[in-house]
């Protein structure tokens, strides 16, 4: 154990001449500043940079300095310091490689000043056996991040010891009875398969993802979310018998027939946690070793709050798009399409507009599948087709009911596609959805569902296209240097960009983040105007590439574009943006336009 900090007469905080960290200000804060929080104090107080703050009090105290690339050399063991003590103190645990090849102990603190702490930690240790322990100091942020690492394979599943789940193929555990299930009582759950299916969906909250895939492998189940729309790894169970009792738990859950394996199947369930009813829409698929489940998340009550201010501006479109939008919204009659692959936020978008032109003065009526979100003063019919209640039906009801503004939430098929279109040409703003790669495509899905061109094109007042980019986390992220011929090869070619006034960034990783790099997400659209030039051309049929070129010269903007924007912004990364968006050969650029932080 390194010795206690001896306490010395207080003198001036730092020696501004040397620039150095005195053993006073190290004194100092043991007084002035918290547990946890005093290696910062240290960094404010002294002026100096924390790196430098670092290094000299590693070096005062006998410790080693640790950066985050050092950091993530340590193999975490939480036999030595559980997760749950690591996180409360600010520290981490696990095993470094010597330069012979050994592998040593290795404990990182972030406040080095603490010495019940340290007292703590080798109380810990001291039943391990190891002769050697390599102490290390690092930034709180940083021993953060390396947790959040460790975090994605130990969440409270991580809890479930694989012992208590061997006798499952023995027990029926799955309880019938359950419809609604709690979180609340996890760690007292005595049936393991229940605690490991609750601790999943408990985590998968937690950590806000919007989907929970349950995936079969001949040796069991793999368990991935999706955040911020990419899947991440998040548990393996090596057993197929106790991966097939969980798909069977689901199952249960949803009020699905356990026992028919063969087809596809729907259905939903809920879940209470802190007072708040969670939906989750159910997907189950056989496929060559079982089945795979997949779970939607619709958190209902908690988006609603948000959506009570939700409008166009709270959205991250560039400004041209959100007026586009505004004004197409706008309009008496029509029909505004939004389109983009599921999960791209384009019932989001659509909410917005809505909630911008919901006066009171318009009956606005939405059917959806499902209802996501509540709208205030919005009569909202959900489908249910087993039922018989299915977009094209509902539809034709909805417009004996005297609407003004008619939402349609997806269109799935022929009769709802030439229904919509009639809607919006006998006087009613249409508002809907179609899946179609970009703007231009969409008139190809609608021919395919043999829709007039004429009277789509007549009713037509825009589309709209989108997609969702990850933002790179504003407390990591480091300036990315790319030289044109970096950009030309990434499908950016350096004449399209003013090279000086772009900012580059690339993806880090820290704990604010989960040490992904990237913090939240941002719309990006590409929009279309049905202007007397455009509708000629789509009712000759006129090819795609000659229709792009008239757009483009009306100051069009692909997706591509506007993730382009937003790269030079440094609000996402090239990366990202060859992920989402498709590369493209323009002979000519739109001007380029600011995009909003």
């Amino acid at each position: 154990m390194n010795a206690p900090l001896p306490l010395v007469s207080l003198a001036p905080p730092a020696d501004a001449d040397s620039g150095r960290v005195g053993r006073a200000l190290m004194q100092q804060a043991v007084q002035a500043a918290a547990v946890g929080s005093r290696l910062p104090w240290m960094v404010q107080q002294s002026g100096l940079e924390a790196a430098q703050v670092l290094a000299e009090v590693a070096a005062a105290l006998g410790l080693r300095a640790m950066a985050t690339q050092e950091l993530q050399g340590i193999a975490p063991d939480f036999e030595l310091i559980a997760f749950a003590d690591c996180q409360a103190r600010g520290c981490l645990a696990g095993w470094s490689t010597a330069p012979s090849g050994d592998k040593l102990r290795t404990v990182v603190v972030s406040d080095p000043l603490d010495l019940k702490g340290q007292e703590w930690i080798d109380l810990q240790l001291g039943g391990t056996g190891a002769d050697e322990v390599v102490r290390g100091l690092a930034l709180i942020e940083d021993v953060q991040a390396w947790l959040a690492h460790a975090e994605r394979n130990l969440m409270a599943m991580g809890d479930t010891e694989e012992e208590d789940l061997a006798g499952l193929a023995q027990e029926n555990a799955v309880d019938a009875s359950v419809v609604v299930l709690s979180i609340a009582g996890i760690e007292t759950t005595a049936n393991p398969l229940v605690r490991l299916v609750d601790s999943i969906l408990y985590d998968a909250l937690k950590m806000g993802a919007s989907d929970i895939h349950f995936e079969t492998q001949p040796v069991g189940l793999h368990v991935k979310y999706r955040i911020d729309g990419v899947l991440e790894n998040v548990k393996r169970i090596d057993n197929a018998e106790m991966g097939q009792q969980a798909i069977s738990r689901i199952k249960v859950l949803s009020e699905l027939d356990i026992s028919e394996r063969r087809t596809p199947q729907d259905g939903r369930f809920k879940v209470r946690v802190e007072r708040r009813e969670i939906d989750f829409r159910v997907s189950i698929m056989p496929n060559l070793f079982g089945e795979d489940a997949v779970l939607r998340v619709l958190d209902r009550k908690h988006l609603t709050g948000q959506f009570q201010t939700l409008s166009l501006d709270t959205l991250s479109f560039a400004q041209s798009a959100k007026d586009f939008i505004r004004q197409a919204s706008g309009l008496p009659y029509g029909l505004l399409l939004v389109t983009g692959p599921t999960g791209s936020g384009k019932t989001t978008t659509l909410y917005a507009a809505i909630s911008e032109i919901n006066t009171g003065l318009d009956k606005i009526i939405t059917i959806e599948d499902p209802i996501e979100y509540q709208l205030k003063g919005v009569l909202q019919i959900p489908v249910n087709e087993k039922k018989g209640l299915t977009f094209a039906r509902g539809l034709r009801s909805v417009l004996r009911h005297d609407p003004d503004k008619i939402m349609v939430g997806e269109i799935r098929d022929a009769e709802t596609a030439q229904i919509a279109v009639q809607a919006a040409l006998t006087g009613h703003q249409v508002f809907t959805t179609v899946h179609a790669n970009n703007v231009f495509d969409v008139i190809g899905r609608f021919k395919n569902m043999n829709v007039d061109s004429y009277s789509l094109v007549s009713a037509l007042t825009g589309i709209v296209a989108q997609r969702l980019l990850r933002a790179v986390c504003a407390h990591c992220a480091l300036p990315a240097g790319l030289a044109p011929e970096q950009l030309t090869r990434l499908g950016i070619p350096a004449e399209r960009l003013d090279l000086g006034q772009a900012k580059f960034m690339q993806a880090v990783g820290c704990a604010h983040c989960r040490g992904t790099g990237y913090k939240g997400r941002l719309a990006i659209a590409e929009t279309l105007e049905m202007d007397d030039d455009i509708r000629d051309l789509l009712v000759r049929q006129a090819p795609i590439s000659q229709i792009k070129q008239v757009a483009r010269g009306k100051g069009f903007m692909s997706l591509r574009d506007s993730a382009v924007a937003l790269a030079m912004g440094g609000q996402t990364t090239v990366e990202e943006i060859n992920r989402v968006t498709p590369r493209e050969n323009l002979q000519a650029a739109p001007p380029a336009e600011a995009v909003p932080s």
